[in-house]
């Protein structure tokens, strides 16, 4: 299995799945009280973008649109901020 398919991987099973149950939480936690905090709205705002984000890096996997070291470098960011 090459990185661009871990990362892929890591992407599609993990990381997309996980910002869409926290956007679902927030999201639900805004609705129940009415009125989203400034932080609530922002902390929406940026997991939407990185969800966003995720989605065109496999769509470029898909392409072949990453190099090698891009491949890597981004596997290797995901896969810490998945562990921290």
């Amino acid at each position: 299995m090459t990185n661009a398919d871990r990362l892929k991987n890591l992407l599609e099973r993990e990381i997309i799945p996980d910002l869409e149950a926290a956007i679902d939480e927030l999201f639900a936690a805004i609705d129940k009280s009415k009125n989203a905090s400034k932080e609530q709205k922002d902390d929406f705002e940026e997991m939407r973008e990185m969800r966003t984000e995720c989605f065109a890096i496999v769509e470029e996997l898909g392409r072949n649109e990453l190099d090698e070291e891009e491949v890597d470098e981004l596997l290797a960011e995901l896969v810490d901020m998945k562990t921290e």
